[in-house]
C-alpha cells in the first residue's frame, strides 16, 4: 500500500498532486477552494486570506489573494494535462471571526472572501458541488486526494464528511 503524504496548508499555500496526498488546513475568515478529478485521482487546494486583487505590476502571483490563488491552482491543473471543468469544486471557510467589530461597508472579510470565491468560480465556468461557508468559528478541513473524501470539523458540529458520488462508483 502506498504511503500517504500529508500537507498542511497555511494562508497563501497552493498544493496539487495525486492520490498519495492528504491535504489539511484550518480556516477562519480565510477560504479554501478544493479541486478533485474523480477519474484521474488528482486534486488540489488553495488557501487564501484576502479577497481583493493586489496592485498591478506587483510581481509574481501571490496565493494570499483570491484571484492569484486560483490562478496558481489552475496552472497546476493545466500542467497535469487536465481541464478545470473536469474537476469537482468545493468551497469552505469565510467565517466571521470578529462579530463585534463594526465594518465600514457592513461586510466582514470572511464574507468578502466567500464572495470573491463565488465570483471566480462563476467567471471560470466552474460548478461548486460542496460548500460550507460563513458562520462563526474556525474550520479544520482534511481532503484525501485518493478518495475525494472531505472531512470538516466546525464549531457547528463535531465532524461532517462529504464524499463524491463518483468516488463510490469505482
Amino acid at each position: 500500500m502506498a504511503r500517504v503524504i500529508e500537507y498542511f496548508l497555511q494562508p497563501g499555500d497552493v498544493v496539487f498532486g495525486g492520490r498519495q496526498m492528504r491535504l489539511c488546513t484550518v480556516l477562519g475568515s480565510c477560504v479554501a477552494l478544493v479541486f478533485w478529478h474523480p477519474q484521474r485521482l488528482l486534486g488540489g487546494m488553495c488557501h487564501y486570506m484576502l479577497p481583493r486583487q493586489r496592485s498591478q505590476g506587483a510581481g509574481n502571483l501571490n496565493g494570499r489573494y483570491a484571484a492569484d490563488a486560483l490562478a496558481l491552482l489552475l496552472e497546476c491543473i493545466h500542467r497535469a494535462g487536465a481541464r478545470p471543468e473536469q474537476f469537482e469544486v468545493s468551497l469552505f471557510g469565510g467565517a466571521d471571526m470578529f462579530p463585534g467589530i463594526k465594518r465600514c461597508n457592513g461586510i466582514g472579510i470572511g464574507q468578502q472572501n466567500v464572495n470573491a470565491a463565488r465570483s471566480l468560480i462563476q467567471a471560470h465556468g466552474l460548478q461548486c458541488q460542496v460548500y460550507h461557508v460563513g458562520g462563526r468559528g474556525h474550520r479544520h478541513l482534511v481532503f484525501d486526494v485518493g478518495t475525494g473524501r472531505l472531512q470538516l470539523n466546525h464549531a457547528d458540529f463535531v465532524r461532517k464528511v462529504f464524499e463524491s458520488p463518483k468516488s463510490n462508483a469505482r
